[in-house]
């Protein structure tokens, strides 16, 4: 009866050890588990929207005609266009975003609790918005509500993973979208600033420290080469990371409805925008989490 008492334990405690170590496996083996690909030639898992040509100068308002008449957006998948299209090379296929236009691509599900990877290079052309200014395009998550809201009029209310030359990981809020960030808070005309060590802020339009937040550090290969962007988001909680570098740290992410109420804003579509600059993606993927790793849980 002792051998029992002794050996029952010590085989519980075993198969909880194999578990864990499952689980943890199935969250970072990025070989083997439950990937989804979402990209294929023809686009299948995707939409499109596109806005507009926008040109130095221009204000947020809606574009207008020389007779004052308001021009309406180019839409949703007009097939006029070749914003986005793809090619193989090497045995891979690779979205062209030539950023001629702005807008973006749009997967046609949503997604909660996942972890979402993609790689991208930039290309070489940039347009007359952005002819004087960094590269941009960037990963909208949590996607929800009508396109073409707030200032750009090009994009769904949602969390933004920043993909700029030198910003790669940043922060921004889009249309009525909020967020808490471990991070420095600014003062006079500075951003705040990510880092683990830091305390919990709150970033969205009408926050004190603003709409923005720089990444803790700049981990971004050479312009030519391509870049691993991990996104990790579980419940409330994200995590941004550039090239296996944790360089951001966000929980309750929510939006303000039209009362000033929060709403947990935890699951939508993901966009990749078009924005003035040719970049190209691959690789792109997503995989359900039932939890964070452990050791991810610590930064929060």
């Amino acid at each position: 009866m002792k051998f029992y008492k002794i050996i029952l334990p010590l085989i519980l405690l075993v198969l909880i050890s194999c578990s864990q170590t499952k689980n943890e496996k199935t969250q970072n083996n990025d070989e083997v588990y439950n990937w989804e690909e979402l990209i294929d030639s023809d686009l299948s898992n995707w939409d499109n929207y596109l806005s507009y040509k926008h040109q130095p100068g221009y204000d947020g308002s809606a574009p207008k005609d020389e007779q004052g008449k308001v021009i309406p957006p180019i839409g949703l998948n007009n097939t006029s266009y070749n914003v986005f299209t793809t090619f193989q090379e090497n045995g891979n296929t690779i979205i062209k975003n030539t950023g001629e236009y702005y807008g973006c691509l749009i997967t046609k599900k949503e997604y909660s609790n996942y972890h979402f990877q993609l790689k991208y290079k930039w290309g070489d052309k940039k347009w007359a918005y952005r002819k004087d200014l960094l590269k941009d395009s960037g990963i909208l998550y949590h996607s929800v509500g009508p396109m073409a809201v707030e200032y750009w009029r090009s994009w769904m209310l949602s969390q933004e993973f920043q993909i700029m030359e030198g910003h790669t990981g940043d922060f921004w809020s889009q249309a009525n979208s909020a967020i808490d960030i471990r991070a420095y808070k600014p003062e006079s005309v500075l951003d705040p600033l990510a880092h683990e060590s830091q305390d919990f802020i709150t970033l969205s339009m009408d926050s004190p420290y603003r709409n923005y937040c720089l990444r803790s550090g700049n981990y971004e290969n050479a312009e030519d080469e391509w870049n691993t962007l991990d996104l990790y988001c579980f419940e409330d909680k994200s995590l941004h990371i550039v090239n296996g570098e944790v360089v951001m740290i966000l929980r309750n992410s929510r939006y303000i409805d039209e009362n000033g109420k929060d709403i947990p804003l935890t699951k939508g579509k993901i966009q990749l925008q078009s924005e003035a600059a040719e970049i190209f993606f691959k690789d792109i993927k997503i995989r359900e989490i039932d939890s964070l790793t452990q050791e991810q849980q610590k930064l929060f």
